[in-house]
């Protein structure tokens, strides 16, 4: 039997393990086969460096998928995470969630972001990892999901999106990648503004991933060199 890392996934290592040094003491094997997009455990350690966060918290992880990053959360940090998706049941993330041994610190929700079940003020913060787009640009939005947040809480978000404004005629070399979904994708100025209007929130950091396109086009490389579909399915090209 051969036990060796498949390559692509050694070149993610050396890649990112500098980057990410949380992250490189998880599986990418583990990661690339239960995710949905891009490596939600980088995402997650990226947003995390901008926040907050302490044992004992209660945090929502917003949109968890399959509990990667709530996994993730509450080891690193210490934290009690109610893991909430739409599209994957809690019985899909409790299999996670059983094998890592943190049933006891992450509870899998079965909820739509726009209807939370959740206590005004339950939480001290709130995080969402590559989920936020589907639902976040509803002008109105923030104001729903503020009121879940404890006063002086947290909310982060990492989300895909454009380092200039789209005007006009789509760009030729975005079409072949192109779907509806990507017209939610919006620049860092833009994010800014739709949450420092309301009033609501203290906008503290908005910012971009430091050669975050090189890295989503490597994990995107990897998913295909091992004939992951799931996680295939965004090529940034």
């Amino acid at each position: 039997m051969n036990n060796e890392p498949h390559p692509a996934l050694n070149a993610l290592s050396i890649l990112a393990g500098k980057r990410f040094p949380r992250t490189a003491e998880y599986d990418h094997s583990w990661i690339l086969g239960n995710t949905m997009g891009p490596n939600p455990l980088w995402l997650a350690e990226w947003l995390c460096e901008r926040m907050d966060l302490r044992p004992g918290m209660r945090v929502l992880d917003l949109g968890c998928g399959m509990g990667l990053s709530s996994i993730f959360l509450a080891r690193e940090f210490g934290v009690q995470v109610w893991a909430a998706d739409l599209w994957v049941s809690p019985t899909q993330i409790s299999k996670n969630l059983h094998a890592a041994n943190l049933t006891d610190r992450v509870f899998p929700i079965h909820a739509d972001a726009r209807k939370l079940p959740f206590a005004d003020q339950f939480f001290d913060a709130i995080v969402c990892v590559d989920a936020y787009i589907y639902f976040g640009t509803d002008d109105l939005y923030l104001d729903n999901l503020v009121k879940f947040v404890r006063p002086g809480g947290q909310i982060g978000i990492v989300v895909p999106g454009f380092m200039q404004n789209i005007d006009g005629k789509l760009p030729e070399h975005l079409r072949p990648f192109w779907a509806q979904e990507c017209w939610s994708w919006h620049t860092i100025d833009w994010w800014r503004w739709l949450w420092a209007r309301t009033g609501l929130v203290s906008v503290e950091t908005a910012d971009s991933l430091a050669d975050g396109w090189r890295l989503w086009a490597a994990w995107e490389h990897a998913a295909h060199a091992i004939d992951n579909p799931d996680a295939a399915q965004d090529d940034p090209g």
